[in-house]
């Protein structure tokens, strides 16, 4: 079937359509990974978002329910170069094109992402609109100038659990074949509350093999709510959205600081910026991939790290006699990493828990073990 993209400034991209036809809209952003695309489309993160992969084939080794970093995918779309109707892998349990067909997702294929990629770095994020049904370019255009624009969009609680529940490590759709994630450490277990604003499963993954129980919490959970649970540490997750309007959550952790050990990473860590009093902005075509160069300021070492982000923190807007500034983003000079200086509480703007990318810094969340414990003793 024949598909278009139409953006809000009239820009156009005719393919072929695949997954679910219909029409879906979002602000069109691209993310560079060479793999994971799976793990990409069920990253609540990307809700209210188009994704383009700049990875030029698309679909080939399947999907499978283990890969999954949510029950279902959250983009709105997905548009790429060459997409596979096949699937070559032992593990593939169904083709992506009936796995989006499933799920509701339309894409879009067979148009130069080049191009595309190309125009969004030069202007920035775009509304955009994929449509099969369809072919009335200005009548495209228009819905796409009409979506509602992330900045000032709290969609946090939107993706959020709504009930509490404890992440079961033994589930079956909570498994994995990574070798790196089948090892616990030794000794009692600690109280991790995790507030979950888009949270990836693989997260929960990482803080089991550190040996923690963790309990969910939705988004807009007190910090008294989550006090009283007498949590060993709190973990703020990644999700999508502005985080300036996520002020009930930037409540809660002003609630928590020096009380609990916290340990935030992407809207979790911006939320601990503007938690300690600073500033965020928006990016303008966000960053979003498995491939990018952090400095680690304290070691001088390079981590490559995944991300998927389209707001950060401004640097000079935290108080720098109170935070130090521990990480910092190489292509663009954007803050990475922050610590308080006497409070129990550090955050990340990348993913630790890196799926899909690389496994260079899972050292965090032993870091954040290591806090509570010291903490707790």
């Amino acid at each position: 079937m024949q598909a278009i993209l139409a953006l809000e400034d009239g820009r156009l991209f005719r393919g072929e359509g695949y997954g679910a036809p219909g029409e879906c809209q979002g602000e069109v952003v691209f993310n560079t990974s060479l793999t994971g695309y799976q793990e990409i489309a069920t990253d609540p993160s990307y809700a209210g978002q188009i994704v383009v992969l700049t990875n030029p084939q698309i679909g080939n080794y399947g999907t499978n329910q283990a890969d999954n970093e949510a029950a279902k995918p959250f983009i709105e779309g997905l548009i790429v170069r060459e997409f596979s109707r096949v699937s070559s892998n032992w593990r593939s349990e169904q083709v992506t094109d009936e796995y989006m067909e499933r799920y509701q997702v339309p894409v879009l294929a067979e148009i130069d992402t080049r191009a595309l990629v190309r125009h969004l770095r030069d202007n920035g994020v775009m509304r955009g609109v994929i449509s099969t049904v369809s072919s009335d370019v200005e009548e495209l255009v228009q819905k796409a100038r009409k979506i509602r624009k992330m900045d000032g969009t709290d969609l946090a609680k939107v993706v959020s659990t709504k009930a509490i529940y404890t992440f079961d490590e033994s589930d079956s759709h909570n498994q994995t074949d990574d070798p790196l994630l089948t090892v616990t450490v030794e000794g009692p277990k600690l109280h991790v509350v995790a507030y979950d604003f888009g949270m990836k499963r693989n997260i929960l993954r990482m803080l089991t093999r550190e040996g923690c129980k963790v309990t969910v919490v939705p988004a807009q959970t007190s910090s008294e709510d989550v006090l009283g649970m007498k949590p060993d540490g709190v973990f703020l997750s990644n999700g999508p959205g502005d985080p300036e309007p996520v002020d009930y959550a930037v409540n809660a952790i002003r609630g928590m600081m020096g009380r609990v050990p916290v340990f935030g990473i992407c809207l979790g860590h911006q939320l601990c910026g503007l938690a300690l009093g600073g500033k965020t902005y928006k990016l303008k075509f966000g960053h979003h991939g498995g491939n990018h160069p952090v400095r680690n300021n304290a070691t001088g070492k390079v981590e490559i790290t995944a991300h998927n982000h389209n707001f950060a923190v401004d640097p000079e807007s935290v108080n720098a006699n109170e935070v130090e500034l521990t990480h910092v983003d190489l292509n663009d000079n954007t803050l990475e990493g922050l610590r308080h200086k006497t409070l129990p509480l550090f955050s990340v703007q990348y993913h630790p828990e890196a799926a899909p990318g690389p496994h260079d810094s899972h050292y965090l969340f032993r870091d954040f073990r290591n806090l509570m414990e010291e903490w707790k003793g």
